[in-house]
């Protein structure tokens, strides 16, 4: 390393957040999932974040941190940082070599179950691994590698380092799917969900009562839990013929299932707990009778949040419009953030 000229530098990475159509909720060991998942790739939904970096020559025990959000100290997320930094010294130990000022901030609301730690993390872990390329003089970055950084941070990231749909977990009769990273998985899928719109209603934009890492472990003790990751498996085979078909009814009613089912499970928690609003209930309502009344595909999901996923076809932007002026009076201060499926990460110069 003595030789290479690189010794200090600064990189920015822009990593979306996703929305799981099969959700993975419960996890063991290492960051590992309990069932496997699939999610598309988000585009407006992101976080972006800088680091400026120095090389010491001399490993640190003490990770060298500064970290801003939103142009804030934020002592509690530098600890959590720090944590994770630490944590993926085995597998990334350039890491005690550096110095770090990160500034990072969301597009969006951040601990409101919008995936903020999928984009945050993705994005950090993009980051890292631009550092390392930079200084080992490498043309490009692994994304397997950065999606195995991203998971340790937080379970989710594993699949925003990847375009359109990714799928992250061990599923016996899905080839190339792995518990440490996860995979692109678009190629087969019809391109009618490849241009799916996802416009998400922020019913509510405080920090949840629980967060998602607490609820994991939750599963631990449900009741339900061994139920569900059998479901789980069931559900990502059938949703995957059902996207090779373009077959939207069958996708949306397993999207729709895969929601209430998450919530369902956080209810029936020990103890119970729960993150839905009223809004949140009469807002499903309402996209459930507009699609009946109208004919129209256009359905919705739910991450561990109150905030509603409103998904369906490019084509049928214009009629979902006037189903959004009936939900925008639910929504806190009326936002609603127009999102779609999205390309992955972006360095930004």
């Amino acid at each position: 390393m003595e030789n290479n000229p690189v010794k200090s530098g600064s990189v920015c990475w822009r990593s979306p957040s996703n929305i799981a159509l099969v959700k993975y909720w419960g996890k063991y060991g290492r960051q590992y999932p309990k069932n496997p998942s699939i999610s598309f790739t988000l585009s407006h939904a992101y976080t972006e974040t800088k680091i400026d970096w120095e090389y010491i020559d001399e490993p640190q025990e003490e990770i060298a941190l500064y970290f801003r959000f939103e142009s804030k100290e934020k002592p509690a997320f530098a600890e959590k940082i720090r944590k994770y930094l630490k944590s993926i010294s085995d597998i990334f130990p350039l890491i005690s070599n550096l110095k770090l000022s990160i500034d990072s901030h969301n597009s969006f609301p951040h601990s409101s179950g919008i995936a903020s730690s999928a984009s945050s993390m993705s994005a950090l872990a993009m980051c890292l691994l631009d550092i390392d390329r930079q200084i080992n003089s490498e043309e490009n970055i692994d994304l397997q590698k950065a999606s195995v950084l991203a998971r340790l941070g937080s379970g989710s990231a594993s699949r925003s380092v990847f375009p359109k749909l990714a799928i992250w977990g061990q599923h016996n009769s899905i080839q190339d799917t792995s518990q440490d990273y996860a995979i692109p998985y678009h190629e087969s899928i019809d391109d009618l969900f490849l241009n799916f719109h996802d416009d998400i209603l922020i019913i509510s934009d405080k920090e949840k009562s629980v967060s998602s890492r607490a609820g994991h472990a939750l599963m631990d003790n449900n009741p339900y839990g061994q139920t569900r990751f059998d479901q789980a498996h069931n559900h990502l085979t059938a949703i995957i013929d059902a996207m090779q078909k373009g077959d939207i009814a069958s996708f949306g009613a397993i999207v729709e299932k895969e929601a209430l089912t998450l919530h369902a499970l956080m209810m029936a928690s020990d103890p119970p707990y729960l993150l839905i609003e009223p809004n949140t209930v009469e807002a499903i309502k309402i996209i459930q009778s507009y699609r009946q009344e109208k004919n129209i595909p256009v359905y919705f999901t739910l991450d561990a949040g109150p905030n509603i996923h409103l998904l369906y076809p490019h084509h049928y932007v214009e009629e979902v419009k006037v189903l959004k002026s009936k939900l925008r009076p639910l929504c806190a201060n009326g936002l609603i953030i127009d999102d779609r499926v999205g390309n992955g990460p972006t360095k930004i110069n």
